[in-house]
């Protein structure tokens, strides 16, 4: 017999990414705002539902109480990830491939262009990707002129890197 996963079984997800630009720091900083700003709202509504008598058929005040329950984790959340923030300084010296550096790798004699950054802000489509990454991790520690392979949906592909620049 297979044990159940619980909701809140930590194998269900990956350990959180710290790393964090500037902007993006400052973004979730302005969140965190907008959210404490609700939560005073939202609670005076499941007070008001509340006083309306049977819990149990109050679906009024279930709902509410279930948003307020939603707004309080994300605060706490957010607010665990703010403390924790670990922002991303890109280093001057761009002799090899660090967090924050703007990379241009040639692959299949195609020019791409990466900046690599947290797992929180990845977007391969705007060519930002994540140092936790297949590619990005492969990069990280390379100098210009070097390549490496890395296996990608079961294919070998080979990057060169062309330029390291400081985004």
């Amino acid at each position: 017999m297979q044990t159940p996963i619980r909701k809140g079984d930590s194998r269900l997800f990956a350990p959180k990414d710290y790393h964090l630009s500037p902007q993006k720091y400052e973004e979730l900083k302005q969140k965190l705002i907008q959210l404490n700003a609700r939560r005073p709202k939202e609670a005076a509504e499941v007070k008001r539902l509340a006083e309306m008598g049977d819990f149990s058929e109050n679906a009024g005040y279930q709902l509410a109480k279930g948003r307020l329950r939603d707004l309080n984790q994300r605060l706490l959340d957010l607010e665990n990830l703010l403390k924790r923030a670990e922002i991303i300084i890109p280093d001057k010296n761009t002799d090899k491939v660090k967090i924050g550096h703007r990379v241009t790798v040639l692959n299949e004699g195609k020019e791409k262009k990466y900046v690599i950054l947290g797992a929180s802000e990845s977007d391969p489509a705007a060519g930002i990707i994540s140092h936790n990454s297949p590619l990005g991790a492969g990069l990280l520690g390379k100098k210009i002129n070097e390549e490496i392979k890395i296996q990608i949906n079961g294919r070998e592909k080979i990057y060169k890197i062309i330029s390291i620049e400081v985004d």
